[in-house]
């Protein structure tokens, strides 16, 4: 798994996990587009609190709110293919978002996989 942030030239933040799309031989390989799977629209909005009992560094932690949105969210894929014509620039994407990006979009409806068989067995004895 490769999870990047694209900038595309219509200004949107993109994250998905990423696979290069590539033509050629092994010896001469040109990277021809990308492969995005699940695609979200990355929006980052101004937080407001709604007590003022807060202290300052309690408002200043939780100054924005990360947002995802489905990116062509009609498609029936859940992979979509993106020419590098689109792509202004790919980063990788801060571990706070990574991670929320992965638990929430990724990883949404699977079973929790923190449960291993290490612990079965250690209640079996």
């Amino acid at each position: 798994m490769t999870v990047k942030l694209l900038l595309l030239k219509s200004g949107e933040d993109i994250i998905a996990d990423v696979k290069e799309m590539v033509t050629g031989t092994e010896e001469d390989p040109k990277v021809i587009g990308y492969f995005l799977n699940k695609p979200c629209v990355v929006r980052m909005k101004d937080y407001t609190p709604i007590q003022d009992d807060e202290t300052t560094e309690e408002k200043q932690k939780q100054a924005y709110q990360i947002k995802f949105y489905p990116w062509i969210p009609l498609a029936k894929e859940p992979v979509i293919p993106l020419t590098t014509e689109w792509v202004v620039t790919m980063v990788d994407p801060i571990d706070k978002l990574l991670n929320l990006y992965v638990e929430e979009i990724l990883e949404y409806g699977q079973p929790d996989q923190s449960n291993s068989t290490s612990e079965q067995s250690d209640s079996d004895q």
